[in-house]
């Protein structure tokens, strides 16, 4: 089971999971804020809309399509 750091907190989720999952699982569902202020969520769960772009190891990475790894750093916010 890999444990992820979520915004700084530690996340053990079962092999296989997406990081969106993961945000789902241990946090609020929530990948980004957008230019306005607003809270995104992965919105079509295969990489067209974007809306799933996290910071993965300090870079810009879709949470849709990206398996946790044990380690991994995941920032949702600025």
């Amino acid at each position: 089971m890999p444990e992820l750091i979520l915004d700084g907190r530690p996340l053990r989720v079962a092999a296989g999971t997406t990081v969106a999952a993961a945000l789902a699982q241990g946090g609020d569902g929530t990948t980004r804020t957008s230019v306005s202020g607003q809270r995104r969520a992965p919105l079509c769960g295969m990489g067209v809309c974007q809306e799933c772009r996290v910071s993965i190891d300090g870079q810009r990475r879709l949470a849709c399509q990206t398996l946790c790894r044990d380690g991994m750093q995941v920032e949702t916010r600025p």
